[in-house]
């Protein structure tokens, strides 16, 4: 891999990331939080549907899925950018991503969090696999999001469908700025994904189940 120039961020373990200055024991570096612009992307032939749905927050490795900007700069290796957080974990990022799209649409009677106290028709169960910038041998990284989605029919607690979803959007550059920005639109594709294949699938088992 070519190796990171000297004005892109400066990486450091994860672990080095928990003391409370540098390791040249100069002063503690101020930390830039990073909130990505989500791009919501409703397609208007998705199916309209009857039923609700609500959605549990995804899960991961707590490594993934906390406040650290991960970063593999070679395979094999995961670091974290110095000095950058995200505003929210990814887990929230892209349960909001997701809401927003399925509201957005028009497409669904509604559209919930699980633990909100509505009622639902659907739960949709994700497990958070990948989220971080990966740069796989090339000079600039990608925005890497990987996530298994479960659709659960709550009526009989049945599985109706599962998939895997997966999101590589390269950055404009090596800057956590221009990461950030590639996260934004790697969470905007990934929600617009995953909302179609639950709307298309639960309207599909509806269909099944109730002609």
């Amino acid at each position: 891999m070519k190796r990171i120039r000297h004005h892109a961020p400066v990486l450091l373990a994860l672990a080095l990331l928990c003391g409370c200055s540098s390791l040249l024991g100069g002063p503690k570096e101020p930390t830039t939080i990073y909130a990505p612009v989500l791009e919501v992307q409703p397609d208007p032939a998705w199916p309209a549907v009857s039923w609700s749905l609500e959605i549990a927050r995804p899960t991961g490795a707590p490594v993934l899925d906390g406040l650290h900007i991960m970063v593999s700069p070679t395979p094999g290796e995961l670091q974290a950018y110095r000095a950058a957080r995200w505003a929210q974990t990814p887990g929230a990022m892209i349960e909001t991503g997701l809401m927003r799209t399925l509201e957005d649409s028009g497409k669904i009677a509604a559209v919930s969090a699980q633990g909100s106290g509505a009622a639902a028709g659907y739960r949709l169960l994700l497990d958070l696999r990948d989220f971080r910038s990966d740069y796989a041998g090339s000079a600039t990284p990608s925005a890497t999001i990987e996530v298994n989605a479960k659709l659960l029919h709550l009526a009989d607690r049945a599985i109706v469908g599962s998939r895997t979803f997966k999101i590589a959007q390269p950055a404009a550059g090596v800057d956590v700025a221009q990461v950030s920005d590639a996260f934004a639109h790697a969470i905007g594709s990934l929600s617009h994904d995953l909302a179609g294949w639950a709307l298309e699938t639960g309207q599909a088992h509806q269909r099944q189940h109730h002609p």
